[in-house]
């Protein structure tokens, strides 16, 4: 898992409520095992056409927001199925961090096992970000996790909280299999003392 420590980026809006996990990644795309070749399969029912051309009316789709590494959702953001597979799409498309109000907490959880950094902010605050991303073309936000804000160019400075454990997981690059191996030495201790009792 990358490192998460600071961020600044063009920030791609897509001012939809309930975005649930089905939308993000469909159903039909869900046979392989590994964790790639899902991106170009993200939103796939609003980013292409019946003929498999991206839709031009889907905002993800428009240049200004190519390169995007952070999107900004409307509430409840991930609801739905507890598939993996959608951080796994969204960081396939380049997307590090997304801001909103409120995210489903399954799908939060996994978004920071994978290393995809969900920010909780203040319903004012995306207002701002979404409508500044809606205007302008290569408005910029820097989330800074240390910190825990988020901050532009224009006098926004919102602050977010997250949980110790996650952050200092995320700022490491460890998910959970990461941390338990940061205790090898104990484990393998463990384990030779369960070899000589049994």
């Amino acid at each position: 898992m990358e490192k998460f420590r600071k961020l600044t980026s063009i920030v791609a809006p897509l001012d939809r409520a309930n975005v649930d996990t089905d939308q993000i990644i469909p159903k039909q795309f869900l046979k392989r095992i590994e964790r790639t070749g899902f991106g170009e399969f993200a939103f796939f029912d609003w980013r292409y056409l019946e003929d498999g051309v991206l839709n031009p009316d889907f905002i993800l789709n428009e240049d200004r927001y190519r390169g995007a590494n952070i999107l900004a959702g409307g509430r409840n953001f991930g609801s739905g199925s507890s598939r993996e597979h959608a951080p796994w799409a969204l960081m396939e498309m380049g997307y590090k961090a997304i801001i909103s109000t409120s995210f489903a907490d399954i799908f939060r959880n996994n978004c920071m096992q994978n290393g995809l950094l969900p920010v909780i902010l203040e319903e004012a605050e995306v207002d701002t970000i979404m409508a500044r991303a809606l205007r302008g073309t290569g408005y910029k936000v820097t989330v800074d996790l240390d910190s825990q804000t988020v901050k532009d160019d224009l006098g926004l400075n919102a602050n977010f909280d997250i949980d110790p454990f996650r952050k200092n997981s995320l700022m490491a690059g460890l998910d959970d299999v990461g941390v338990t191996m940061e205790f090898s030495k104990e484990i393998d201790m463990y384990e030779g003392r369960q070899k000589k009792r049994w």
